[in-house]
């Protein structure tokens, strides 16, 4: 038992005997369990305190259990191995015009707990609804990326979404490199080794996903470089740190630049810009009209997409995202995260093919 769950226990015998007490009546000048107004306002602040207190005896608690997590090592999920097919969504549609497109899937995860009540911060590709979640997204995108190519996505352990709502780019990036691009550079090395074959290829990653791309870039051989027609980071920055680490981070600037990285993020003002996803970024292209400056294109034939050259992200004049999901206060908040593989998807799967006609004709 705490001091405050006494002193809680305290007050409530207090309050009771309050209730109960008889109270000299200055007007009868005997005895009235009817209580006069100055003792009902002492009742009633006796009750708004306690229900305050309670309050902040709960975010109390709430605060204790984040130090116990704290104190607790976090489960870490068993690693995948990526020779069992299990653990990959595979489209095969190459009919010998294509490439291959490796995908790195987003984050579908809240931090979550196992059996033993011990806190989780990352995705277990063995937990069907883990993986099942994962497809919707995988899915989708398959279905404009895999047109004509081969189409390859592991599931991985992806850090959750509580992870990134700390904002902390100290937590996020130690999660994600323990674990999570972990197995995504396992993964890659086996579909270099295993399904590639020395092919021209595409890498393609939204929100953490983007990251794991940019990730990937950066440790990429020279030879490996030479095979890649382009990378699209889907709602992820490039930050010039990235830049420097790798100048073969190299951004697109029209629509069929090759070796390139094409890269954007949608906001409806630039004050909606989020640090953790957004910003610092080094390079932005309008994937409406494939130009690197403001001139605005019309998405969908009734939105303006501009975008902004001096904090190098897109935003988009009148476009609804009512319908967009409110995550963690995070995400979503004058921002339009949630849209950038879907909204623009008529457009990449245009330029994926463009990309790849100018990758071959160069070869």
């Amino acid at each position: 038992m705490s001091f405050t769950d006494d002193f809680l226990k305290e007050l409530e015998k207090k309050k009771k005997k309050i209730d109960n007490t008889e109270v000299k009546s200055p007007y009868s000048g005997g005895s009235s369990t009817s209580q006069p107004s100055k003792v009902s306002s002492g009742d009633d602040f006796t009750g708004s305190f306690l229900t305050e207190l309670g309050k902040a005896v709960e975010r109390e608690k709430k605060r204790q259990q984040w130090r116990n997590d704290e104190d607790i090592a976090p489960y870490v999920p068993v690693a995948p191995d990526y020779s069992d097919e299990g653990m990959w969504y595979n489209v095969m549609n190459d009919n010998g015009e294509g490439v291959d497109v490796f995908y790195v899937v987003s984050t579908w995860e809240f931090d979550w707990y196992t059996e033993n009540n011990v806190v989780s911060h990352h995705a277990d590709v063995f937990n069907p609804t883990h993986r099942e979640n994962m497809d919707i997204e995988i899915k989708k995108i398959a279905a404009y990326m895999a047109d004509g190519n081969n189409f390859y996505s592991p599931y991985y352990r992806h850090i959750t979404l509580d992870t990134w709502a700390t904002l902390d780019e100290g937590v996020i990036n130690k999660r994600f490199h323990e674990v999570a691009f972990e197995d995504i550079r396992n993964a890659f090395d086996h579909f270099r080794i295993n399904y590639n074959n020395g092919r021209p290829f595409i890498l393609a990653g939204f929100s953490q996903g983007g990251k794991a791309v940019v990730e990937l870039i950066k440790i990429m051989p020279e030879e490996m470089r030479k095979r890649m027609v382009a990378a699209y980071v889907l709602g992820y920055k490039v930050t010039p740190d990235d830049v420097n680490q790798a100048p073969w981070l190299v951004a697109a600037k029209d629509s069929i630049d090759t070796g390139v990285v094409i890269c954007y993020n949608s906001v409806s003002d630039v004050k909606y810009i989020k640090p953790v996803i957004s910003a610092p970024c080094a390079m932005c292209i309008n994937p409406v009209n494939w130009r690197t400056d403001a001139t605005p294109a019309i998405l969908h034939d009734t939105v303006p997409v501009t975008l902004s050259p001096e904090h190098n992200v897109l935003v988009l004049n009148g476009f609804d995202g009512s319908h967009l999901t409110n995550i963690l206060d995070f995400l979503n908040v004058g921002d339009y995260h949630s849209i950038e593989p879907w909204e623009y998807s008529e457009c990449l799967k245009k330029n994926i093919k463009q990309r790849i006609d100018a990758y071959k004709k160069q070869r």
